[in-house]
């Protein structure tokens, strides 16, 4: 089931944040405060969104989301935060969880949405037979 997160969540999305850390293979410490600070800004937010897919009761994938207006004038924008589903949940609730987030986006009046790919989760197929097409490839290097 695809729902939309709430307060008694929290402890489960920050295991499932760290998870999700772990999985990019970032170069940098995660920090659970800063995700709960994370989560918190993502419930309580009305330009934010905390999508929550539960199976047998318990979290198992979250997609976080943010709106706001595009810096180049394309009018309202939503833009993923994370996306990320347990490896032992993953399957179908991945295309409904877009189907939740784009159907929110639309509620927001936005006028396209973006998603990310990372390196060592390529979805990109995903995406184009969803309609999303590639714009831009975003590097990070740790100081």
């Amino acid at each position: 089931m695809i729902r939309f997160g709430v307060a008694t969540d929290k402890m489960a999305c920050i295991h499932l944040l760290r998870e999700s850390h772990e999985a990019a293979g970032f170069g940098f410490a995660f920090k659970a405060a800063y995700a709960a600070a994370l989560f918190d800004h993502h419930i309580s937010t009305p330009q934010a969104c905390m999508l929550v897919f539960e199976h047998n009761g318990e979290p198992q994938g979250l997609l976080m989301a943010t709106c706001f207006e595009h810096p180049f004038g394309a009018g309202r924008y939503a833009k993923e935060t994370v996306w990320y589903i347990a490896a032992c949940a993953r399957g179908r609730a991945a295309l409904q969880m877009l189907d939740a987030y784009e159907a929110w986006a639309l509620e927001q009046n936005c006028t396209a949405i973006g998603m990310a790919s990372l390196i060592s989760n390529d979805v990109a197929k995903l995406y184009e037979r969803r309609g999303y097409a590639p714009i831009e490839t975003h590097y990070l290097k740790s100081l």
